[in-house]
């Protein structure tokens, strides 16, 4: 009952957020800059992220927040947090830069260290994608609301794989035992190629380079809602504010149990800076 009653309003506030940011995007009127990790922020981001605060705030005055754009807490500070937003008020700062249109909005509830609710909201497209643990993941553009499944490969069939537009292909290839017998998907944002995974679009989607931990929150939820499941390099479980630092090892979103992802897969431990 807890999650239901937040769902409607954090779709929501993702929805606001991302028409903000939609409408800056439009008028290319915007400033861009690095922070001190060399990732791009610009002023669309900014604004969205304080959106979402006001937000969220007003909706639960008693949770706190953390945000890529904000300044992180130490550990001893928050490890004893029962729940917490984790929000990236724009996943996809390059691609906004680089003007694809694969930006997103991504809103998490993390509840003793696990994503318990999730919202992706796609401006370009007007698409939300989200769920909350144990009642399903659904896309929805407009009204139209579909529950979403990951793909059902199958033994043979070409192993449909998202990628970045900034990576080289070279360097997916090397994670792969059997290369020639993959397609590749390029499509920008963390969190849409997550998503592309959830319902199917693709069977995986292997991330080299550094992310944070509200990269993966919100579609966390929504991939194991859908029957995949994100995992890091080495087949092991992520996990959520258990650091100093937020940062994510390399990790890859895998469809079906039943497919054997370790015989497709090499597991590696180095965490690669490729982007």
């Amino acid at each position: 009952m807890f999650l239901s009653r937040l769902l409607e309003p954090v779709k929501e506030a993702a929805r606001a957020a991302g028409d903000t940011l939609w409408s800056i995007y439009q008028s290319g009127d915007y400033e861009a800059k690095h922070k001190a990790d060399e990732s791009p922020v610009t002023s669309a981001d900014l604004a969205a992220n304080a959106l979402i605060l006001h937000a969220l705030t007003e909706l639960a005055p008693d949770i706190p927040i953390v945000s890529e754009e904000m300044h992180l807490l130490p550990l001893r500070q928050r490890q004893d947090w029962p729940r917490y937003w984790l929000i990236d008020p724009m996943d996809g700062t390059q691609e906004f830069i680089a003007r694809s249109g694969d930006f997103a909005v991504s809103i998490a509830l993390v509840e003793h260290g696990w994503p318990v609710l999730g919202v992706i909201y796609w401006p370009k497209e007007q698409i939300w994608y989200y769920a909350t643990r144990g009642h399903g993941a659904f896309k929805q553009q407009q009204h139209l609301i579909n529950r979403i499944q990951v793909n059902q490969h199958q033994s043979g069939e070409l192993l449909k794989i998202a990628v970045s537009r900034r990576q080289p292909i070279e360097h997916i290839h090397q994670l792969l035992n059997k290369p020639a017998c993959s397609e590749f998907i390029a499509l920008g944002s963390c969190s849409l190629k997550s998503c592309l995974v959830a319902e199917g679009g693709a069977d995986c989607y292997l991330r080299l380079g550094p992310t944070g931990e509200w990269d993966t929150a919100a579609v966390h939820v929504i991939v194991e809602e859908a029957g995949g499941k994100i995992l890091d390099s080495q087949f092991a479980p992520l996990s959520y504010n258990q650091r100093e630092t937020l940062s994510n090892p390399d990790f890859m979103v895998i469809g079906r149990s039943e497919v054997p992802w370790t015989e497709l897969i090499r597991a590696h431990s180095a965490t690669r800076n490729l982007d």
